[in-house]
Parts: structure tokens; C-alpha cells; sequence
């Protein structure tokens, strides 16, 4: 395969499996507290899905959601040298949300509760929270990257380092399935 973009976005490990297993298809970001802006700017239109584990917390992700975090943390340390990248994504859509009666309406399409949701929405309430609705491609083999220290901190994007050459992937919903669940989320926010 080509050499793709090197550009990554970190996002919780059990917020990616839901994205590989085609649970859901919707990010939420507002940015990272050590962003240069403290804002969230989609720097790129198709990025790699890269797993963060230190931040998760259980009680921030619905019932049906905790044996999904289960299974990111079996076999993880906080001593950990490689990570595995599995997901490419491309934005179909970047939705800005400021209210919490939008966010409602999306509440069955994600994987966090709505406490998880309302307190990313008034996180530096002036700003809006984005919504990401991401077509994602899932690789026939995780590529083993080790895990650099330019890798850590609270930023949202990083740029992969080293030889990145990942394999075949597919899409993890088909064309169809994908269009109408894009739809959806892209008819309750009102876009």
C-alpha cells in the first residue's frame, strides 16, 4: 500500500474499538488542554486512530460499553512501549453542537454517558463542541509503532513518526449501512 499521512488523532482505546466494530461512527472533541490553542481545529481530513488508555474512565461510558473498555485494558501496562494502530478515518462531516439539547438527540448513536457528553459540551463554554462523523477503515493487520514521548500530553493530534506503511484495509460499514447511520446523526443535529 502507499505511504499515507502520518497524521494521527488520539482518542480513548474504547471509544476506537467502538469505531472498529462499527458501534458508532461520531467522535466528540473540544480540544486538549495543552493544544496551542486550547481549541479543536481538524487539521486534517482523513487521520489514523491513535489508542490512549491513561484518561479512560468506566463511569463516563454506558453499561453496555464497560466490557469493551475491559478488553482495551486486558494485557495493557502504563509501562507500555508500543502502541497498535488499527483504524484510518476520513471526516464526513464536522458538526459544531452548543447545546446540550443537540447532544441529546445523538445520545443512542455513541458509546458515553450523557454526563460524559454534557461536560465536554461546557468545557470552555464559549467554544462548540465538535461532532466528527467518521467513515472508518479498519486494517487487515495493526501496524506495532513504539510509543515516543512527542506521543504524550494532552494535544490531539500527533504526526506518526518513523517508516508508517500500514497494509490493506476495508471499511468497517458498508456504503449503505455507513450513508444511513451518517444521515441520521446528520438529520438530529439539524445539518
Amino acid at each position: 500500500m502507499e505511504r499515507m499521512q502520518p497524521v494521527a488523532l488520539k482518542e480513548w482505546a474504547v471509544a476506537i474499538r467502538a469505531l472498529a466494530e462499527g458501534k458508532q461512527i461520531v467522535l466528540m472533541r473540544k480540544g486538549g488542554i495543552a493544544e496551542e490553542t486550547r481549541d479543536f481545529h481538524l487539521k486534517s481530513p482523513s487521520f489514523w486512530l491513535y489508542p490512549t488508555y491513561e484518561h479512560q474512565k468506566r463511569e463516563l461510558l454506558k453499561e453496555e460499553a464497560g466490557a469493551g473498555l475491559d478488553k482495551t485494558l486486558a494485557g495493557w501496562s502504563p509501562q507500555q512501549t508500543y502502541a497498535d494502530i488499527e483504524c484510518f478515518a476520513t471526516v464526513e462531516a464536522d458538526i459544531e453542537v452548543t447545546s446540550q439539547e443537540q447532544l441529546d438527540r445523538i445520545r443512542s448513536t455513541h458509546i458515553w454517558t450523557d454526563r460524559f457528553a454534557e461536560e465536554r459540551l461546557k468545557w470552555k463554554r464559549q467554544k462548540p463542541l465538535h461532532v466528527l462523523v467518521l467513515r472508518v477503515h479498519r486494517l487487515d493487520l495493526p501496524v506495532r509503532i513504539p510509543i515516543l514521548d512527542a506521543y504524550s500530553g494532552c494535544t490531539s493530534w500527533i504526526r506518526l513518526e518513523g517508516d508508517f506503511t500500514p497494509g490493506a484495509m476495508k471499511p468497517v460499514l458498508d456504503d449503505e449501512t455507513f450513508k444511513v447511520k451518517a444521515e441520521q446523526i446528520k438529520t438530529l443535529l439539524s445539518v
